[in-house]
């Protein structure tokens, strides 16, 4: 007792009227979560009333709270009243405070005068009832090694539903030993909420420790006070400098609701102050609400936020975010910005007309009853008119349309235009005889631009005195319903009259309930219509008797009844039933086919022809099938579980009644493993190799065995062994993982390939394994790749039974073969060489005297002669003559021909045929000169073109410089230079059909070519060669000195077709295909069609040249 008065005394201490506001407003004040039944205040003495003849009725504050309709005394109720979860207090700014509305009607019982309508407030007062939380039970944290010390970094925020003192009061920071030298912690105060910091104390070494795991703890203010904490992990990574800075501490801006989606709302822009990748900045939203997930987006690149859904003022009047700012360094940092979106209301809602009763007068389905001898000023109903716009838009004019005798008086002196209360009451007195009832439009309009209205209606009716009751035609209702019924199905309907009118005559259905139904039947109380709640039975019961009541409205209410017959008639009605509502089998894998895999049971309630049950499986895809004598199940096919783990499918019963009913049930077989795999390893391979220096420390990880099983549970379970080549015990493995680590320190003779065998095996009952290599080289360098290459192929031909570690003549041997192979390449090479000086020697004994400067040439040596090719005579083209057969003294040509060495060379499939040049030109080879241009400062020998077969065109004198740059297309095997010259041969795009090609005497195709378009499909890449001499000045005069070489590929070469070597010194390869070539004079000579019997120009001029060469 002592308790609850202290408690009124509280509560009554608690009461604030509003100093500027009507009488009629009251204030009360409570904390949230109060128990129910508690008294927050009484409006019979807060008003002066009386607490007897008065009634007290709720209108608003429902379902928290409730008024005693004598007293007038406001209560919670089991409805707990949760500040953070009331509507009108969910986006609060700090500081606000929460209001739960109430309105109650007082009606004069003694007097007979109509109610008035109380209207009041609640203010509802946090209580520490939420306990402070971090997004996230571990938080991150990203510092810059060589931070300096004092730089701050900010630490995400914890949240609280509470809101003023119960809010986030303090955070806390605990380290361990060897952080709490390195950071502390402050606390900084910005828009009302607590930011914590972290400060770094010391210097941070990532090569040292690269993380750190702090406790972090934050606490509200409430009493008592809650608190939580978070793993708070400080990662150490490489240098960043600078964070990314928004333009703006603050963004605030204004957005019309109803803005049409992807409407840009502002853009926030952030600069970073360092270079590359760390300057370019990511946007996005920090800890968003779902309202702001909902109507925003911000483009991540440009920081302009976006419309992304509906935006309605009435539902969210501002918005609050916060925008992150982050660089994408390797190591990114990153910054925040406040966001305070302001929704600028339109004009979009029409008015809000409720009509409710108010008193003693009751609304149902839109219609008020009032009886005739009701005084004139009575009201008939309630009317709030609101607007959920906010300004003028919300200011709204509420009339009653038509001639009625009724209007709107205002129900509460307070001014809320927002929001306003009518009584609708009577102005004359109503006349049941003249008048049964009254259709009243109410329309109200806003103030907006343009203005929007609404109508809302109420129907009252009159209604006179209750004297008839109700009667029901016939008295007994009989009527045959089968069985099989859904629940709710009509049975039929009864219907009764009333001889009365208005409430009088509205009447309402009941089933007068007994024994003999049991609640089986329902009526509706409105039209009288008989429905069955259940599924009858015939087999149960097969006749239903009860009795149904009519009552009248009327006070007091009268009542007729009737008496109800149902006959039940049979069917079909019962399903097959299985005895599960579902099955799950268990077999093993390899199982033989045929076997049973599992046995089910069926039953059927009804009998005859609907019992007896057929049983079947689908689908029917021929894997089971079922005896329907005993229910069992079979396989057709034999398991594998590592194709196939479960099979589901369904067994339909179905009976022989008419209709025939059916049932399914599902049926899964799970396949159970064997050991019938073994693992495989899917990394390292066999043929490579982990490189180690001898001064590796022990217990490095070397190398991780990563294997597979197929299997499951304890057959795939692997466990992980070296069972050979690790003789000095240097490498351990982890049975677990497979890591392979380094057990003790190397020493010298341990330098050089270890091959180690590992075994994997599983855990299966009957075991299975597998096994690798894994090749570790030791060794101060990795200078000999092909050695070590060539070891670890030597090795996979070497019994695993031998340990190549301890075997000191194993990289002995593969050395020394090695060395064979090199000194049998230098004598291939030395033998290229001498085979080259013989032909040299022979072109110079050719040529005889050779040519000289100035000489007029007698013949061109490259002239095509015609004859037959590959032994078959060649047709002539129509209308031309034969060409005649060669002389003696171009057969003499032909040997000078030979000397050079024109051969195509087919090295692949893709490679085109080479022209072989000599290393040295003697005095009479061709002029190649003839074919370059150089700009070369360096004297040169003026040669004159003297070939008669040569396009006048281009004869023109070239200078062969001391240094010439030969520019061709080659195959994928061919070199090029890093010289380059203007004078050069270039590949044309094809002028001539892939039937058309060129042939260059003396060769002869091979007996298998086939035609030309090996050559003509393939774009072959540019090589560069460059000629030098060792003495320029002596450049045409020792032929000895002469020489060329291969400097390289061009960009479009692939780096195998280069050698390793160095440059290549060998025979130029030229294309078969046919070349331009640049003159002095800037023109471009070609070769010749092959077909029309001649052969290229270029080829002709180097025939020319070489008679006249000294």
């Amino acid at each position: 007792m002592a308790l609850r008065w202290g408690a009124t005394l509280v509560l009554a201490a608690m009461l604030l009227v509003y100093c500027g506001a009507s009488p009629t407003d009251i204030l009360y004040r409570m904390r949230e979560e109060q128990p129910p039944n508690t008294l927050i205040g009484s409006l019979a003495s807060d008003e002066g009333l009386p607490d007897s003849g008065h009634l007290y009725k709720l209108e608003v504050g429902s379902p928290y709270l409730r008024v005693d309709g004598k007293t007038g005394d406001i209560y919670t109720t089991d409805s707990p009243i949760d500040r953070e979860t009331l509507r009108d207090c969910r986006n609060l700014f700090e500081g606000d405070k929460c209001f739960l509305e109430f309105e109650v009607s007082i009606t004069d019982l003694m007097q007979g005068q109509g109610p008035r309508l109380i209207e009041g407030l609640i203010e509802v007062q946090d209580v520490n009832d939420n306990t402070p939380q971090f997004a996230s039970p571990i938080l991150t944290l990203s510092i810059p090694e060589n931070t300096h010390i004092g730089a701050v970094f900010f630490i995400p925020m914890a949240s609280d539903k509470d809101s003023g003192h119960n809010g986030v009061a303090e955070y806390s920071l605990s380290a361990g030993p060897n952080a709490d030298q390195l950071f502390s912690l402050q606390v900084a105060e910005d828009t009302d909420e607590k930011l914590p910091q972290l400060i770094v104390m010391g210097n941070l070494d990532r090569e040292q420790k690269d993380s750190y795991d702090l406790n972090i703890r934050v606490v509200d203010g409430g009493t008592p006070p809650r608190a939580s904490s978070a793993l708070l992990r400080v990662t150490v990574t490489d240098q960043n400098d600078n964070a990314p800075k928004f333009e703006r501490s603050h963004y605030e801006v204004e957005l019309a609701e109803n803005s049409p989606m992807g409407h840009s709302v502002l853009q926030v822009k952030a600069s970073d102050a360092d270079m590359g990748t760390n300057r370019e900045i990511d946007y996005s939203l920090h800890q968003a609400s779902d309202a702001i997930q909902r109507l925003l987006h911000i483009d991540i690149s440009t920081g302009i936020i976006y419309v992304k859904g509906l935006v309605d003022r009435e539902e969210e009047n501002f918005l609050k975010l916060f925008v992150i700012a982050k660089d994408r360094g390797p190591n990114s940092k990153s910054s925040k910005v406040l966001v305070t979106i302001n929704i600028k209301d339109q004009n979009d809602n029409a008015p809000s007309i409720e009509i409710r009763g108010i008193g003693l007068v009751n609304h149902q389905d839109g219609v008020a009853n009032i009886s005739e001898d009701m005084p004139i000023g009575t009201p008939v109903a309630l009317v709030q008119v609101s607007d959920r716009d906010e300004g003028e838009n919300a200011m709204v004019t509420c009339v009653v349309a038509g001639e009625v005798p009724f209007r709107l008086r205002p129900a509460s002196e307070s001014a809320n235009d927002r929001k306003r209360k009518y009584f609708l009451q009577t102005t004359t007195l109503l006349d049941y005889e003249r008048t049964k009832d009254y259709r009243i439009e109410i329309v109200a309009v806003d103030s907006g631009n343009p203005a929007l209205s609404s109508t809302n209606s109420l129907k009252v009716q009159v209604t006179d005195m209750n004297d008839n009751a109700p009667v029901f035609s016939p008295t007994l209702f009989e009527v045959d319903f089968a069985e099989e019924n859904k629940p709710g199905d009509k049975v039929l309907d009864v219907l009764a009259t009333d001889a009365d009118s208005a409430a009088n005559a509205k009447l309402t259905y009941s089933i007068i309930m007994d024994s003999a139904t049991k609640g089986l039947f329902e009526i509706d109380p409105k039209t009288g219509e008989v429905r069955v709640r259940n599924t009858l039975d015939r087999e149960h019961r097969e006749h239903y008797e009860f009795h149904v009541a009519a009552a009248d409205m009327g006070t007091p209410r009268l009542r007729g009844t009737a008496t109800v017959v149902v006959k039940v008639l049979d069917r079909n009605d019962n399903d097959p039933k299985f005895m599960l509502s579902g099955y799950s089998f268990s077999v093993l894998e390899n199982m033989l086919p045929l076997s049973p895999v599992g046995m089910v049971t069926v039953i059927d309630a009804d009998k005859g022809e609907n019992a007896r049950v057929q049983l079947s499986v689908e689908p029917d895809n021929g894997q089971f099938f079922i005896q329907n004598g005993t229910g069992t199940i079979l396989s057709s096919i034999s398991f594998d579980r590592e194709k196939k783990s479960t099979y589901t499918f369904r067994l339909k019963a179905i009976d022989a009644g008419d209709p025939p009913r059916s049932s399914y049930v599902s049926v899964t077989i799970n396949v159970l493993d064997e050991n019938d795999n073994a693992p495989y390893v899917t990394k390292p391979s066999n043929s490579s190799y982990k490189f180690l220096p001898p001064l590796t420390n022990p217990d490095t990880s070397v190398e991780v065995v990563e294997a597979e099983d197929i299997d499951t549970g304890p057959n795939a379970e692997l466990v992980f062994s070296i069972t050979g080549g690790n003789p000095y015990g240097l490498f351990h493995i982890s049975p677990n993982n497979g890591e392979i680590t380094l057990a003790q320190e190397f020493t010298r003779k341990h330098n050089g390939l270890h091959r180690l065998v590992v075994k994997v095996s599983d855990k299966g009952k009957h075991p299975c394994h597998t096994t690798t290599l894994v090749h570790i080289f030791i060794n101060d360098t990795m200078g000999n790749i092909t050695l070590i290459e060539s070891l670890v192929g030597h090795s996979l031909y070497t019994p695993l039974d031998r340990d190549i570690a301890g075997d000191p003549n194993y990289a002995l041997a593969q050395r020394s073969n090695i060395l064979c192979g090199s000194l049998a390449g230098i004598a291939g090479v030395i033998l290229v060489i001498v085979v080259v000086v013989v032909i040299r020697h022979r072109l110079q004994k050719d040529t005889k005297s050779g040519y000289q400067a100035g000489k007029k040439e007698s013949k061109d040596l490259y002239t095509p002669k015609a004859g037959p090719m590959n032994g078959k005579g060649k047709k002539s083209k129509k209308g031309k003559a034969h060409k005649p057969a060669k002389s003696v003294e171009e057969d003499k040509e032909a040997s000078l021909q030979k000397g050079l060495k024109f051969n195509l060379i087919n090295d692949n499939v893709n490679d085109s045929p080479r022209i072989h040049l000599p290393l040295n030109y003697p005095p009479g080879s061709p002029d190649l000169g003839r074919h370059y241009r150089s700009n070369s400062p360096l004297p040169s020998i003026q040669l004159q073109p003297q070939s008669p077969s040569a396009s006048m065109k281009h004869q023109a004198v070239q200078d062969l410089p001391a240094t010439n740059t030969f520019v061709g297309t080659g195959d994928n095997n061919s070199t090029g230079s890093d010289q380059y010259s203007d004078y050069s041969y270039k590949a044309n795009p094809p002028k001539y059909s892939s039937k058309q090609r060129v042939i260059y005497p003396p060769y002869k195709e091979p007996s298998n070519y086939t035609g030309g378009n090996e050559l003509d499909q393939h774009t072959l890449p540019h090589r560069r060669v460059t000629f030098s001499t060792a003495n320029q000045a002596q450049d045409l005069q020792d032929p000895s000195q002469h020489s060329y070489y291969d400097s390289g590929l061009e960009e479009s070469e692939t780096p195998s077709s280069k050698s390793s070597m160095g440059p290549r010194i060998g025979p130029l390869a030229l294309p078969k295909d046919h070349y331009e070539r640049t003159t002095p004079d800037g023109s471009i000579g070609e070769m010749e069609h092959p077909e029309s019997g001649a052969v290229s120009g270029a080829v002709q001029e180097m025939g020319a040249r070489q008679k006249r060469l000294p």
